[in-house]
């Protein structure tokens, strides 16, 4: 079985995952700040930020499924912009489900 690589090894400890947490929070934030500016900047940094609170906040996770729950739609919006590999799961077997159903 291989090692895990450094990154999971980090996560581990608890003051890793919440200062990658807390660097989260901080990206959500500025992201709306920065979004006027020229370029790319909300496209990236808000995913980004939500992609850090997602992987190392069990709350944050809650709070996510919950609001897909309640908005399906901008939820399968915002998996497919952080390409979750659950939501390539589900479009998989959306396309399987829609196949057998035009048979």
């Amino acid at each position: 079985m291989a090692s895990p690589g450094l990154y999971q090894r980090l996560r581990a400890n608890a003051q890793v995952r919440f200062a990658l947490f807390a660097t989260g929070v901080l990206l959500m934030i500025v992201a709306p700040i920065i979004g006027p500016l020229p370029g790319p900047g909300f496209i990236i940094l808000f995913p980004a930020g939500l992609m850090l609170c997602l992987q190392n906040s069990l709350w944050a996770k809650r709070r996510y499924v919950g609001f897909k729950r309640r908005h399906p739609r901008y939820g399968a919006w915002t998996d497919r912009v952080m390409r979750r590999v659950s939501a390539a799961r589900r479009r998989a077997r959306d396309r399987l489900e829609s196949l057998r159903n035009d048979d």
